[in-house]
């Protein structure tokens, strides 16, 4: 009993308001019963974990169709916040209105305008509505529920209209199915529930690490054989601006494995000695 509780009362940060796809990948990660805390804006939610204001975080680090987050990758290497999981969350857009709100009358969509992009089959079959860009998805459910507007709806996820108390008009206004956001599970060093035993095969765990190199002919490729040369499966790589430095670059990198098996320890000592700067980010469970 007394691990449930605890387990009940864990705050998750993520970004976003109530009902964003964000909450929906905490309680994914957490269970159905974790205390959530919405925040404004990215680094917010790294700085409420930083802080222990909130015992665990979830960021969205990358998207099927838009790609990757490329704020929440820079400030993983600012925050020395280790990634402890992962889940993926099919992005499903559903029409959303006040419960005295008809189809007919709608005239003004609202929602993020990535949201708004990601269904522009639905607005070509529906002209007469306008696109209106938002701060949030699950926001302008909630801005519209507040204000009331007699032709508007918004563009959000099911559980922002429960949250609210909206009703939806359409399901799945989305142009592609395939759309899906993968989402990290944040905690501080040391923290006990972090430390859970990495067993199981190398192929049900990833690793996550950033890395730079010298500005020299050959070096990147110099520093992935480390992975090639022990048949090290990479996943993605993902170059950023390195800062203060023009025209250098961070890589961001994935591999299956564990970072304390022997084949993997072996890459990373490979890889330091190509380095400039090495850091791992984090050693998880796959996602499903």
């Amino acid at each position: 009993m007394k691990g449930r509780s605890a387990r009940r009362s864990q705050k998750v940060a993520f970004q976003g308001e109530r009902g964003a796809f964000s909450e929906e990948a905490a309680r994914k990660l957490l269970g159905p019963s974790v205390d959530v805390a919405p925040c404004q804006r990215f680094e917010d939610v790294f700085r409420s974990l930083e802080q222990r204001k909130t015992d665990a975080a979830v960021i969205p680090i990358e998207n099927t169709l838009h790609g990757s987050v490329h704020e929440n990758y820079d400030h993983l290497l600012h925050f020395n916040l280790p990634i402890i999981g992962e889940t993926k969350i099919r992005i499903v857009h559903h029409l959303i209105a006040p419960p005295d709100v008809p189809f007919a009358k709608l005239r003004r969509v609202y929602s993020h305008p990535v949201a708004l992009n990601q269904c522009l089959a639905f607005f070509a079959r529906n002209r007469q509505l306008e696109k209106v860009p938002f701060y949030d998805t699950a926001g302008s459910v909630k801005m519209i529920m507040s204000e009331r507007p007699p032709d508007a709806a918004a563009i959000a996820s099911e559980v922002a209209a429960e949250i609210y108390g909206a009703k939806i008009l359409r399901r799945s206004v989305e142009d592609d199915r395939q759309n899906f956001t993968r989402f990290f599970l944040l905690r501080r060093p040391g923290k006990s529930r972090s430390a859970a035993p990495r067993t199981g095969k190398n192929s049900e765990w990833k690793t996550t690490l950033v890395f730079s190199t010298r500005n020299v002919p050959g070096a990147l490729f110099r520093a992935l054989s480390a992975f090639a040369l022990r048949d090290l499966n990479l996943l993605r790589i993902e170059s950023r601006p390195l800062r203060g430095k023009p025209w250098e670059y961070l890589f961001y990198l994935d591999f299956i494995g564990r970072v304390d098996e022997p084949t993997a320890q072996n890459a990373l000592r490979h890889l330091g000695e190509q380095a400039d700067l090495l850091r791992v980010l984090g050693c998880y469970p796959r996602g499903d």
